[in-house]
C-alpha cells in the first residue's frame, strides 16, 4: 500500500468554489437564459501553470462555462466536450505535457481522463443541489453524459484469472477482524494466478461508491505512533523521521502477540519479493540498465538508515528494541494494502481522512463488475520504482520512460516551433506504441524532443523552405537518434540459451524490465527506420 497522494484532488477542492460556482448558476440561470459552470483555477503554486495556462489560451479555453438553459443535447456536449478538454489540461502531468503536445486533444491516458470526468462529475453534483428548475434541467443532462462516458470505459484490466475466492483462513479471519473493527467492504479477497492476492468487487460497484471504508481507529498513523513508548524513545532524535518511526512500530507490533493489529500482521507474507531483495543474478541480468542505479540507491539509503540506528537503539532502550530486529519494511492500511494497482485503476482518490466519519474512504471513479478485480493507484511511476518497492512491473505504463543526457543549451523559445516554449528542459523516450500519429514531422517521436533536435542540429523546418529541405532536415534528426538508439538495443540482447523456466522469480523479473527497456528503445529504432523509408518514398 502508498503512501497516501500528495497533489491536488478533488476532496481538494475548497467547498467555496463550488459554492460560487452554484451562486452564479442560480444568478445566471434566474434570468432564464444562460446557466454558469465553472471549474476550479489553475494553482500559480503549480509548477506547470504556465505551460497549462498556455495551452488553455491557444486553445481559446478557459474554467468558465456558459450553457443555454433551452438548448439541445446536441449543443450541450459541445460545451462539454469543451469542459472536458480544459480539466485535461488542468490534470496533465510533467510526462503528459511533454509527450502530448499542444496539439493533441486527448484523451490523454487513462488516469488523466479518470481524473477529469470524476472532477466535473462532482461539480455537477455540488451544483445540482442549488440550482433552480430551469438550469437543474442542463445540469441533469451534463451529468448523466459524464456517467455515460465513465461507465463507458471498458478496459481490460488484467488478464488474471481468479484462482480462489472461498476457504482462504488467513483472509477470512482479516475481513471479519476488519469488519469488528467497523471496516465496511463491498470487496472479496481473492488469489489471482501468476499474481498472488487481490481484491474483487462482491457485487456491481458504480462512480462514486465507497468500495471500502477504514475506520481511522484501524489506521496505523502518526497519532497511534504518539501514543507509544516508542514515541517516547525516538522523539528526541534528530535524524529520524516520522516515517521511519512507523516503520520501527510495526517491525516490533508484528510480533507483539497482545496486538490490536495481531490478525492484520498474521495475514501479511513471511517474505516480501520486492528489487530490494533481489540477488547476485538479478543484479548482474540489470547491469547498465535504469533500474539497476534505482536498486543500488535506494539498498545504500536503507542501509545507511539502518547502522544509524543500529545497535544504537537496542543498547539504549532495550525494552523497546531487541537485538533480533528485523530490516526496514513499508506500512501497509489494513485490507487496502490488498489491493493491486494498475495503471487504469478503479480508485485514484483517496488519502484524506473524512472528518465527519473519522474514517478513510476509497470511492470508485469507474464502475466495477461484481467478480473483477478492483484496482487502486499506487501513484503516479515508472516501472522501476514499482519494482523496486512493490515486486511487480505492469504492462505499457505511461511512466515508464528512458532520460536522455542532450545538450540543452540552445534555447529553445528562439526555435520556430512555437510548442517547444515550455518550462521542461530535460529529455525523454518513450514506446512510441503509446503515440498516436506515426507519420510526419514527428514519426511517433516526441514533438519537444524532435523540435530540440531541429535546433541543436540547425536544421529547424521552414514552412517557407522547399519540400528537399524539409525532409532532408527530418532526416539528420531521425539519424541523429538511429545513432543513439541502435548501440542501446545492441547492448540489450539477451543469451539465447537461457532457461526463464528455471529461474529465480527476481532473476525472471528482472529480465522482464530488460525486455521492457528493449521494446521501448526497439520501438524508437522502428519509428526511425520507418520514418527514413517515408522521406524515401
Amino acid at each position: 500500500m502508498p503512501k497516501p497522494q500528495t497533489g491536488r484532488r478533488l476532496s481538494d477542492i475548497p467547498a467555496a468554489t463550488m459554492a460560487a460556482a452554484a451562486a452564479e448558476v442560480a444568478a445566471a440561470g434566474g434570468g432564464g437564459e444562460m446557466v454558469v459552470v465553472r471549474l476550479p483555477p489553475l494553482s500559480e503554486d503549480d509548477p506547470l501553470f504556465q505551460d497549462k495556462k498556455r495551452i488553455l489560451d491557444s486553445r481559446n479555453l478557459s474554467c468558465l462555462f456558459q450553457v443555454p438553459n433551452s438548448c439541445s443535447a446536441a449543443d450541450a456536449f459541445k460545451v462539454l466536450d469543451r469542459m472536458i478538454k480544459a480539466a485535461r489540461i488542468a490534470h496533465m502531468d510533467e510526462l503528459e505535457l511533454y509527450f502530448n503536445g499542444d496539439d493533441d486533444f486527448g484523451p490523454l491516458s487513462t488516469r488523466n481522463e479518470l481524473e477529469s470526468l470524476n472532477l466535473l462529475l462532482k461539480i455537477l453534483n455540488t451544483l445540482l443541489l442549488t440550482a433552480n428548475v430551469g438550469a437543474m434541467g442542463v445540469f441533469q443532462v451534463l451529468r448523466d453524459e459524464i456517467l455515460i462516458r465513465l461507465r463507458s470505459l471498458e478496459l481490460e484490466d488484467n488478464g488474471q484469472m481468479v484462482v480462489q475466492i472461498q476457504n482462504q483462513n488467513v483472509e477470512d479471519s482479516l475481513l471479519k477482524w476488519g469488519e469488528q473493527h467497523g471496516v465496511k467492504t463491498k470487496l472479496q479477497i481473492a488469489f489471482f494466478e501468476g499474481a498472488g492476492r487481490g481484491m474483487v468487487a462482491s457485487e456491481n460497484i458504480d462512480v462514486g461508491d465507497i468500495a471500502l471504508e477504514i475506520p481511522e481507529s484501524s489506521i496505523i498513523s502518526e497519532e497511534l505512533l504518539c501514543q507509544s513508548d516508542m514515541f517516547l524513545a525516538l522523539k528526541d532524535l534528530d535524524s529520524i523521521t516520522t516515517e521511519t518511526m512507523l516503520l520501527l512500530w510495526s517491525i516490533r507490533e508484528r510480533y507483539n502477540p497482545s496486538s490490536k493489529f495481531k490478525i492484520y500482521f498474521e495475514a501479511l507474507p513471511a517474505n516480501f519479493n520486492t528489487g530490494l531483495s533481489f540477488g547476485i543474478d538479478a543484479l548482474a541480468a540489470l547491469e547498465g540498465t535504469l533500474l539497476f542505479d534505482e536498486l543500488m540507491q535506494a539498498r545504500q539509503h536503507l542501509r545507511q538508515q539502518y547502522d544509524e540506528l543500529f545497535p544504537m537503539l537496542c543498547i539504549n532502550f532495550p525494552d523497546i528494541f531487541k537485538q533480533d530486529v528485523g530490516k526496514l519494511t513499508t506500512c501497509l492500511i489494513p485490507i487496502a494494502g490488498l489491493l493491486n494497482h494498475s495503471v487504469s485503476p478503479h480508485i485514484i482518490n483517496y488519502g484524506r481522512v473524512d472528518k465527519a466519519t473519522k474514517s478513510l474512504k476509497f470511492p470508485l471513479s469507474r464502475p466495477c463488475k461484481a467478480g473483477a478485480q478492483c484496482f487502486l493507484s499506487y501513484g503516479k511511476h515508472p516501472g522501476s520504482h514499482l519494482i523496486t518497492f512493490y515486486g511487480f512491473l505492469p504492462r505499457d505504463n505511461p511512466y515508464d520512460v528512458i532520460p536522455l543526457d542532450l545538450d540543452t543549451s540552445v534555447d529553445e523559445e528562439d526555435s520556430s516551433s512555437p510548442s517547444v516554449t515550455t518550462s521542461q528542459t530535460s529529455h525523454m523516450v518513450r514506446g512510441t506504441w503509446l503515440s498516436r500519429l506515426r507519420g510526419p514531422p514527428t514519426y511517433g517521436l516526441p514533438h519537444r524532443l524532435v523540435s530540440h533536435l531541429h535546433a541543436i542540429l540547425g536544421c529547424n523546418q521552414n514552412e517557407s523552405a522547399p519540400e528537399a529541405d524539409n525532409k532532408e532536415n527530418d532526416r539528420m534528426v531521425l539519424e541523429t537518434l538511429l545513432s543513439i538508439f541502435t548501440p542501446m538495443l545492441e547492448g540489450l540482447d539477451e543469451p539465447d540459451d537461457f532457461d526463464r523456466e528455471n529461474a529465480c522469480w527476481d532473476v525472471n523479473l528482472a529480465l522482464d524490465y530488460k525486455d521492457l527497456q528493449r521494446r521501448i528503445v526497439l520501438s524508437i529504432v522502428t519509428s526511425c527506420t520507418s520514418g527514413l523509408a517515408m522521406l524515401d518514398s
